[in-house]
């Protein structure tokens, strides 16, 4: 077996750490023991872009939001998809994330970060959701590991009650605001459902090949 190589570490806001492998030519981002993210595992989280996108209305200037920006699958699936003139800001909480995807893992990147349409805010995304109305066609969170999360505390404020508000409020009517999790979480549904939303919940594997672990991507449209 190739043996695992540790490239670079960074702190997370609030405590922990993260730490950048890589074995051969795939690449992980560990918490702990725990993988959170890997380039073999990139399925769902094109998914998440893919499937947002089927279901909104054509648009030719759409405006996106996507949190985190992770390996950036999501973000260049989104690219793939969206018109010449959409707008995709992306929230990152840990500059080190930013620093790989331009060193160790520009190659996964391809130079989605200096697409004309997309625009870094470094920060806490629920920062930018709550200084928004009405301002985004589609909120896409891959943060932590969904609404049960893993690294760090504050990211829960999202995916509490007052915080799936001010993402209802921060979409245009009939926006949809798109949640990733590793696993599913029925509590969460209907808090999304209390939240204002009608929701719609989608199983999707790991893998491209349709292989790999099951995860969740929750759907949740703000009414017209």
């Amino acid at each position: 077996m190739i043996p695992r190589e540790h490239l670079a570490s960074a702190p997370i806001p609030g405590g922990g750490e993260l730490r950048l492998f890589r074995r051969g030519g795939d690449f992980m981002i560990v918490l702990d023991r725990n993988e959170l993210m890997s380039s073999r595992m990139r399925g769902s989280e094109e998914a998440l872009a893919a499937l947002a996108w089927e279901r909104l209305p054509d648009c030719p200037d759409p405006h996106w939001l996507i949190g985190g920006y992770g390996m950036g699958f999501t973000l260049r699936r989104a690219l793939g998809l969206l018109p010449p003139g959409a707008h995709v800001t992306v929230g990152e909480l840990v500059p080190e994330i930013i620093a790989w995807a331009r060193g160790e893992m520009a190659e996964l990147t391809a130079g989605c970060l200096d697409d004309p349409r997309v625009r870094l805010a470094m920060g806490d995304v629920g920062l930018l959701i709550g200084q928004a109305r009405g301002a985004y066609d589609a909120i896409l969170l891959d943060v932590d590991n969904g609404p049960d999360g893993l690294v760090r505390d504050d990211n829960g404020a999202i995916y509490a009650r007052a915080g799936l508000i001010a993402a209802r409020e921060a979409l245009r009517p009939g926006g949809i605001l798109a949640v990733w999790s590793a696993a599913p979480d029925p509590r969460f549904t209907r808090r999304l459902e209390r939240a204002g939303f009608a929701v719609e919940e989608v199983v999707v594997r790991a893998r491209e090949n349709g292989k790999g672990p099951r995860h969740v991507i929750w759907f949740a449209k703000r009414p017209l």
